[in-house]
């Protein structure tokens, strides 16, 4: 195979934070000849692989390693949910592996292509947040972590913050609870309180965290604080120091992981309805400015929830509409609740169409694929 002149490469190794076990390639690997060697989408089978790819020196084109952020502006609507999907998978798997040195740069770069996601298109975040699957404890985890990052980037863009502050809150909120992964996991399917064990896990895992960072070599303390401080409290109530200087970054991150936690199921309770979840955060935390622009954000029928119209007819909510009461839906059912061949989008502003419940997940007997339900999002 001829390798077109213009190509410009550098070694797989200098850029080893982008490759993980067990995880597809980014990008294409070459041999030192520059042969393809490695297709994008590979899975790189052991660290013992991985080590013998940076041995022989195998390289990268670099024009791939600038493609992620021009693929997703230059994508088409209906593409992107794949590249959501893709780019949520990579922050799992990143989250995941055991944090090497380099962490922080791995992260970076795989949350990078998130933000973009988030700014091109808020309706698909939004959804992302609130429909989910997983059951292994750390996909449960993974996909809580990335939903409370998801939330705190929406809701500080919302507040006004900069660029920097507002992807250094997702990237607390996506290692807050790095700590205690599989313990997340564990509760989320025990139906029996936690154990004594469990508790002081659960009160010391801030701590925990700020470990497992700062020997992944981060060193950012803004970053360091606000993990520590993710469950402190204004008035010193919180743990695990019981301080009330708890920081924006912090503040916000908590804020964005009891909303979640509200949408997300456990084995002993299902997820509250996201109209329900708003309120109980409106009723516990009233007039603060994080809060109320939470709420605000998401609104009463979030994309991604299903509802009930006065039509009889079963939607999902698509899009976010001109008032808060009438959103854009996509029909799943007839007025017989009959499931659609093909569902349609339409507007609730008009009595005969409004939207008078919203409907739980577990009240759905015929759910479609979560690829399905996207694309409609993105449609």
């Amino acid at each position: 195979m001829t390798v077109p002149l213009a190509m410009q490469f550098a070694e797989l190794s200098t850029v080893r934070h982008r490759v993980q076990v067990s995880a597809p390639l980014p990008f294409n690997v070459r041999d030192a000849d520059r042969t393809l060697l490695l297709a994008r989408g590979h899975i790189i089978a052991s660290h013992e692989q991985l080590e013998a790819l940076f041995q022989r020196g195998a390289l990268v084109d670099l024009a791939e390693l600038l493609t992620a952020r021009e693929e997703i502006r230059k994508a088409s609507r209906d593409q992107l949910p794949g590249l959501w999907s893709r780019c949520m998978n990579q922050v799992s798997q990143t989250l995941l592996q055991p944090p090497e040195f380099g962490f922080g740069a791995a992260l970076e770069d795989a949350a990078a292509p998130v933000h973009d996601l988030i700014e091109r298109d808020p309706e698909l975040a939004i959804f992302q947040v609130l429909r989910h699957s997983g059951n292994a404890d750390v996909t449960y985890a993974a996909q809580r972590s990335i939903q409370s990052a998801i939330t705190s980037f929406l809701v500080a863009q919302r507040l006004g913050w900069g660029e920097a502050q507002a992807h250094r809150v997702f990237k607390v909120a996506l290692t807050m609870n790095i700590g205690m992964l599989e313990l997340q996991g564990q509760l989320s399917r025990q139906k029996h309180p936690p154990s004594d064990e469990q508790r002081t896990q659960l009160r010391e895992h801030p701590w925990a965290s700020v470990r497992i960072l700062e020997q992944a070599g981060v060193k950012d303390e803004d970053w360091l604080q606000a993990v520590l401080r993710h469950h402190e409290l204004e008035d010193g109530s919180g743990y695990p120091q019981g301080c009330s200087d708890v920081g924006e970054l912090a503040s916000l991150a908590r804020r964005a992981d009891v909303y979640t936690s509200k949408l997300a199921s456990r084995s002993s309770r299902d997820a509250l309805a996201a109209d329900l979840a708003g309120r109980q955060m409106f009723m516990q935390d009233p007039g603060h400015p994080m809060t109320a622009a939470l709420v605000k954000e998401f609104g009463i029928y979030p994309p991604g929830c299903y509802v009930r119209l006065a039509s009889g007819e079963l939607a999902i909510v698509v899009a976010r509409g001109p008032v808060i009461t009438a959103p854009v839906v996509a029909c799943l059912t007839d007025n017989r609740g009959r499931p659609l061949t093909t569902p349609h989008r339409k507007n609730t502003n008009v009595r005969e169409s409004a939207v008078i419940a919203v409907v739980g997940e577990a009240s759905v007997t015929s759910p479609l694929a979560l690829d399905r339900l996207a694309a409609l999002v993105a449609a």
